[in-house]
């Protein structure tokens, strides 16, 4: 196996393990709960809940969620894009590079002003 992979192997091991040896630790530091009846029920500051949490969400708020995720991944794809751009430009690359991360944007900016077009963004 090629040693540039071991650095790669080893964050993964990191990041499987993190939050299983967490979730472990935690079990056997916390106490044991002897809660019944009233302790048990929703808490929102004094108030008695103001219904069932399990409601209807509105289709818009499913819509800004889903904007938000593109917008995410879109800078997942933009970062790493940017650390290798000065390699590209010094390999006369760079033409090429800028032009596909602009149709790559620009395909993502027609996606949002159709959605703004269609009135989706609007709450009221």
């Amino acid at each position: 196996m090629p040693s540039e992979y071991l650095p790669v192997l080893l964050y993964a091991a990191l990041v499987i393990a993190f939050p299983a040896v967490t979730l472990i630790a935690a079990k056997f530091i916390r106490p044991n709960s002897t809660s019944i009846g009233a302790k048990l029920k929703p808490y929102e500051c004094g108030i008695p809940p103001e219904g069932d949490a399990r409601r209807r969400y509105s289709v818009r708020f499913y819509i800004i969620a889903m904007m938000f995720v593109i917008f995410d991944v879109e800078t997942m794809f933009l970062i790493p894009w940017a650390i290798l751009y000065r390699g590209w430009v010094a390999t006369h690359m760079g033409i090429f590079a800028l032009s596909s991360m602009l149709v790559f944007i620009g395909i993502l900016l027609v996606g949002y002003l159709w959605l703004y077009k269609k009135g989706a963004l609007e709450w009221a």
